[in-house]
């Protein structure tokens, strides 16, 4: 069996949850939190450095969202594929995979990180230098999805699956605009994906830990 550590309101485990139901790959979800703390000391004594989410794999430990999907996609191949077996399309799955997790995530995370720390430490510019690089690949994307329904390579693929939790939430951080629609209609496609809404749903009890306070939406 499968183990996977991580939490259900945490966007990078989402990443991983997406391909576990879209193949209904059976796994044990190990929550991490104070009231499961038999599965922190697990999850220390096997990846010191505690990011989540960790996938446990007949006792080996996979770390890195990203990577979690290719090994899924490598050791347990469902119906849907999340890496082409092209070599280019594969790089362009790739190349949004990062996108979305260094130019979307990364600079939801800035915004969200300086709203957890004292009042007397936040910083204006930075904040301010996020939302803007948010702005700038809301426009490239945009530009990017023009008559795509998915992000790469013409299917649902590890690319799809760093989008989804991280426009749901950059969107809460810094709301993509109106005229934007081919990147609004995608999130929303994402977010109808029978995947990315069970991740969604398992996720809203803990929507009141969201340091920005969760929009009453999604």
């Amino acid at each position: 069996m499968l183990e996977l550590f991580g939490h259900l309101f945490s966007s990078y485990t989402w990443k991983v949850l997406i391909p576990l139901h879209e193949n209904g790959t059976p796994f044990q979800f190990r929550p991490l939190g104070p009231d499961q703390p038999e599965n922190g000391a697990a999850f220390a004594g096997l990846w010191p450095l505690a990011k989540f989410p960790l996938l446990v794999d007949a006792g080996r430990p996979v770390m890195e969202s990203s990577i979690i999907i290719e090994h899924l996609d490598r050791h347990h191949p469902g119906p849907v594929r999340f890496l082409p077996e092209d070599a280019d399309a594969a790089i362009e799955v790739r190349m949004l995979d990062r996108i979305f997790d260094n130019h979307v995530m990364g600079q939801m995370q800035r915004v969200v990180n300086d709203a957890l720390r004292p009042p007397e430490r936040r910083d204006a510019v930075a904040v301010a230098e996020a939302k803007a690089a948010l702005d700038r690949a809301y426009a490239w994307l945009d530009s990017w999805l023009e008559d795509r329904d998915w992000a790469a390579a013409g299917a649902f693929t590890l690319a799809d699956c760093a989008a989804a939790p991280a426009l749901f939430y950059a969107d809460w951080v810094q709301p993509i605009a109106a005229e934007q629609s081919n990147l609004r209609a995608y999130r929303a496609r994402l977010l109808a994906r029978d995947s990315v809404a069970r991740c969604v749903d398992d996720a809203r009890p803990y929507r009141a830990y969201f340091p920005l306070g969760a929009p009453d939406r999604d």
